[in-house]
C-alpha cells in the first residue's frame, strides 16, 4: 500500500469536492479547480474526509495512487489557501514591473523584455527587485516562475540574474592577475 496514498485528505469547511465521470472538481474561496482521475483509482468523500483507493494491484495503478491523492490535495490547498514562489533579482540596474498582464523587466540586454502572464496567475512586485508568482494551480505557479527565472539565470561570478528566494548560488572565483 502506498504510504502517501492510504492518507486521508482533510478539507476546510468552505471548499467542496465533488465527482462525476471520473473528473475530480474541487470549488473553494479561491477559484475552482478539476482533474481527470487515473484509469483504476476511485475517490471516497466523507463529511471533511476524502480517500483514494485503488480498484487493483497491477503495477501501474500502484504507481498512481499516490499520484492522485498529492495531486487532489494540491487542488484542495490552492483552493483554500493559494501557491506562492518568490524571486530576487539581483544585478545593477536590473528591475521589473507589472502594467496590466504583462511582466517588464530591465535585464542588461539591449532592450527590455517582457513577458506575457497567463490567465489564473498573480505577479507582485516589490521594491522593483522582489518578485512574488502566486495562484491556484501549484503546477502553473511553479512553471511560471521557472519560465521568469529562465530569462536571466544567476551567474556564478557576480550572481546576477533572477534566482528564486533562498537559492543558493555556487559562486567560482574570478579570473586572479598574473605573477
Amino acid at each position: 500500500m502506498s504510504r502517501i496514498g492510504k492518507k486521508p485528505i482533510t478539507f476546510p469547511k468552505n471548499v467542496k469536492v465533488s465527482q462525476s465521470a471520473g473528473i475530480v472538481k474541487v470549488e473553494g474561496p479561491k477559484g475552482t479547480l478539476s482533474s481527470k482521475l487515473p484509469d483504476g483509482i476511485s475517490m471516497v468523500v466523507s463529511e471533511n474526509n476524502l480517500a483514494i483507493e485503488r480498484k487493483s494491484e497491477e503495477r501501474l495503478v500502484r504507481s498512481y495512487h499516490g499520484l492522485a491523492r498529492t495531486l487532489i490535495n494540491n487542488m484542495v490547498t490552492g483552493v483554500s489557501t493559494g501557491f506562492e514562489k518568490g524571486l530576487e533579482i539581483s544585478g545593477v540596474g536590473y528591475r521589473a514591473e507589472v502594467t496590466g498582464s504583462t511582466l517588464k523587466m530591465v535585464l542588461g540586454f539591449s532592450s527590455p523584455v517582457e513577458y506575457s502572464i497567463p490567465k489564473g496567475i498573480d505577479v507582485k512586485v516589490d521594491k522593483q527587485i522582489n518578485l512574488v508568482v502566486s495562484g491556484i494551480n501549484k503546477e502553473l505557479v511553479g512553471r511560471v516562475a521557472s519560465e521568469i527565472r529562465s530569462l536571466k539565470k544567476p551567474e556564478p561570478y557576480k550572481g546576477k540574474g533572477i534566482k528564486y528566494v533562498g537559492e543558493h548560488i555556487r559562486r567560482k572565483v574570478g579570473k586572479s592577475a598574473g605573477a
